[in-house]
């Protein structure tokens, strides 16, 4: 199974109520099947262990674990250009004129269609985790366009299934400004030494540090100037390093030597599963409320998140955060 790595969150509402085995059925209903000769892409999903015919939700320590797979057939544009522009000369060679707008939309799907067999295929697995206690959903992805199609396949399998994005009391960018010029981060958490600050301005001037000090005066010159941080990297309890983005996605996840000490022995590749899929859902588990509460709290459906002023405070009360790949399952 694939990892988390990137990771994006969402609120799975109060009123769906499905056990894990009605959870198995739904997911059947779509099922992945690999693209025809003629098919341009592929979705669905498949077993998270990698196993033919095994389960496609699995359960470890109460944590459900699902994967989504996309399978795309690509054609080289500029191949695709040629032959729809040299079937064009023969008409117009044989005919005495030129194609039209509609006719060569028609000669660029019927090249397309014959080329198909012959593309290269990409394969792409998004993790899935359902937290059914926490009502948590976390997909493993950067992308928002890849995680809205996982969400909507949740939503056509998984009868009841509705879920929300996860937003904070106070912005994750007011909160940042207030980290970095302070230079006092939330309870529990660390400042690293990567961030990027953007201007608000016409200008739209980029600011970015990577293995650099950010406790320096030029940084609160930056944010002072009206420059907001739009990512910033930082460690939690020494356990779990990240990267903070303004819209509340959780990247660059990896999950530091100490986790390993609290992982279940493993025993070869099929522990493994059980292992990694224990250290990311149970340390993303703690990381994402706390972090939630350093942010003001997980805000409400109907209520507007909170500019600065003084950041969130060190602790509050909430739950959740984001994914997309990274520590196998």
């Amino acid at each position: 199974m694939s990892v988390f790595k990137n990771v994006i969150v969402y609120r799975i509402e109060a009123t769906w109520s499905q056990s894990l085995d009605q959870v198995e059925q739904g997911l059947a209903t779509q099922r992945f099947v690999p693209c025809s000769p003629s098919q341009e892409k592929a979705t669905g999903w498949v077993e998270p262990r990698g196993q033919e015919h095994g389960p496609l939700a699995e359960s470890v320590g109460g944590q459900w674990l699902l994967e989504y797979m996309v399978e795309t057939k690509t054609l080289p544009a500029s191949v695709v250009r040629r032959k729809v522009d040299e079937r064009a000369a023969q008409i117009e060679a044989t005919t005495g004129r030129k194609p039209g707008k509609k006719e060569k939309k028609e000669l660029k799907e019927d090249v397309t269609h014959e080329l198909l067999p012959l593309a290269f295929t990409r394969h792409a697995r998004v993790a899935v985790w359902i937290d059914p206690k926490a009502r948590r959903l976390v997909v493993n992805s950067s992308n928002a366009a890849r995680a809205d199609e996982v969400v909507t396949s949740l939503v056509k399998s998984l009868d009841g299934f509705a879920v929300a994005l996860v937003n904070s009391q106070v912005e994750p960018a007011a909160a940042m400004s207030e980290w970095l010029s302070s230079q006092e981060p939330p309870a529990g958490f660390t400042i690293d030494r990567e961030c990027e600050l953007k201007a608000t301005d016409e200008s739209k001037a980029v600011v970015r540090y990577a293995k650099h000090p950010l406790d320096i005066d030029e940084v609160r010159e930056h944010i002072a100037a009206g420059k907001r941080p739009t990512r910033l990297a930082m460690t939690w309890d020494d356990r779990v390093s990240f990267e903070l983005t303004e819209g509340l996605q959780i990247r660059k996840i990896v999950f530091l030597e100490g986790t390993l000490d609290d992982a279940p022995a493993s025993a070869g590749k099929e522990d493994d599963f059980d292992a990694n899929a224990a250290i990311a859902t149970g340390e993303l588990g703690q990381l994402v409320p706390e972090l939630l509460e350093a942010l003001g709290g997980e805000m409400k459906l109907g209520t507007a998140a909170a500019e600065p002023a003084a950041a969130a405070p060190a602790k509050a009360g909430a739950e959740e955060a984001l994914v997309d790949d990274s520590a196998p399952f």
